[in-house]
């Protein structure tokens, strides 16, 4: 089940929020507590995201549950009043080992058995058989969901779960499940107890909702019809590569910031506050600034259980390197398992590495700030290749028909008809507006005013009308 779907805004919603909210009168009519209020709310909506995840495939219910048990046992083995140092690290070390290991073998499993076979094949040696393995969608999202859970109730920075029913709820939110943003226990704890609902918090939800459909529906799935055409073409003239690649580029931004614009939405119609995920990547100034601002909930994340557990920048200036070149690497292939997301990673850990060594700087940070957001969109756009392609031969034609060594031929200039169309015109410009203009969505949708209401109006109309056409309608980060 996606949020851009028919069953999901017309029947899963609906009935979710209906019964989300319908439970204060029937328990003020039994004469409960607001604690038995806050836990029953907690369990309704546990049971409701199960129905949402298991939409797609019950039987991964089941490994979300072993993955939310296992933690919530090491919080509680590690919060025990009477362990001692030993028991206190055998916790956490069984909650992250074992939930790293079922992210391991179902993300990774393949990937590894494929790469034994290849270098088993330079020998003249038989490859093994491969074990066919199903990827549960968002296992990389609530896998690391749960690990910050225990490694930050092992360092006292979050409070124990006060029930498994209220950490399974927060391991399975239906609004962040499958594609974040990742939301850390601690931020969210005191939310899970007891949460306020109100009008005005619900109407910038559904602000906020709307927001992110529009960008999913509206821009998101045409300008992944014009990056395919460009990616799928067999030779491209220089332009062309650069206009598919350009199209990808807002197309993934619009998809994963729509995605989290519906979460965060979401997450406020029943009382959640979801940390910001996006501010303007695509006016970043430098490489650093750009992971300042994109995808920010795995970018802090791997700061801080990661860079920092490696040392940071404490160990002086050639470990800084090496700990931002590592986590950079992990963090592409945390992206998928696959060598084009790590040469993705590589290729950022080595800019962010240069320019940790100037200083946190650019070398272009004596240029004015528009030439600084050009160049550095450029450097995104050559990372994003990578991303794009699905094997580093492709990625590596990709790159040389952007320095013009890929077109010429009839096929190439057939293509630009499909390209330079009016509505693909219209969309990519409509999409640079959009990334232009001065108020993020999270900030336009904090306090709803009659015009916006209009707006927003307009946008869900033509959202759903869109709906009804488009045959294309994947969310991308659901395969990480």
């Amino acid at each position: 089940m996606v949020f851009s779907s028919y069953i999901f805004l017309f029947s899963f919603l609906p009935l979710v929020l209906g019964g989300y909210y319908a439970l204060p009168w029937v328990f003020r009519r039994l004469h409960r507590s607001e604690v038995f209020l806050s836990r029953s709310r907690n369990l309704f909506l546990l049971l409701a995201s199960y129905v949402f995840y298991g939409w797609w495939n019950p039987k991964f219910i089941l490994l979300m549950l072993l993955v939310s048990v296992v933690n919530y046992t090491g919080g509680r083995v590690i919060s025990y009043p009477k362990a001692g140092p030993r028991q206190k690290r055998a916790g956490v070390t069984a909650a992250v080992v074992v939930s790293l290991s079922l992210l391991g073998f179902f993300k990774y499993g393949m990937f590894f058995q494929t790469n034994i076979n290849e270098v088993l094949s330079w020998f003249g040696v038989g490859g093994i058989g491969i074990f066919q393995i199903v990827l549960p969608m968002g296992i990389s999202f609530y896998t690391f969901q749960a690990m910050s859970y225990s490694i930050d109730v092992y360092r006292g920075d979050a409070p124990p779960a006060r029930s498994l029913a209220d950490f399974a709820c927060y391991i399975a939110s239906f609004p962040q499940l499958v594609a974040g943003p990742i939301v850390r226990y601690r931020a969210i704890a005191q939310q899970l107890i007891g949460r306020d609902h109100s009008w005005e918090k619900f109407a910038s939800g559904v602000s906020m909702f709307v927001l992110g459909l529009s960008k999913k529906v509206l821009l998101a799935n045409p300008l992944g019809g014009i990056a395919d055409a460009g990616f799928g073409a067999q030779t491209l003239e220089v332009s062309d590569a650069w206009f598919g690649v350009t199209a990808y580029a807002f197309q993934i931004y619009f998809d994963f910031s729509g995605y989290s614009d519906m979460a965060v939405g979401l997450g406020r119609m029943i009382g959640f506050e979801f940390m910001k995920n996006f501010d303007a990547p695509y006016r970043a100034v430098s490489i650093t600034d750009f992971w300042r601002r994109w995808h920010i909930s795995l970018s802090t994340f791997l700061r801080d259980y990661l860079y920092i557990p490696l040392g940071g920048n404490r160990r002086g200036p050639r470990r800084t390197y090496l700990n931002l070149a590592i986590v950079m690497l992990l963090g592409g292939l945390w992206h998928g398992a696959n060598w084009t997301f790590v040469v993705w990673g590589a290729y950022h850990g080595l800019l962010l590495a240069f320019e940790r060594y100037l200083g946190k700087e650019s070398v272009y940070h004596r240029l004015p700030r528009l030439a600084r957001v050009v160049i550095t969109f450029v450097l995104v756009l050559v990372s994003w290749v990578f991303f794009r392609c699905s094997t580093l031969h492709e990625a590596v034609l990709y790159l040389a028909a952007m320095i013009g060594l890929g077109g010429g031929t009839e096929p190439a200039r057939l293509l630009a008809a499909v390209l330079y169309g009016r509505n693909e015109l219209v969309i990519m410009a409509l999409a640079v507006v959009v990334l232009a203009w001065p108020v993020p969505s999270y900030e336009w949708s904090e306090r709803l005013t009659w015009p916006k209401a209009v707006v927003l109006a307009a946008a869900l109309t033509l959202a759903v009308m869109a709906m009804c056409s488009q045959a294309f309608n994947p969310f991308l980060y659901f395969q990480f």
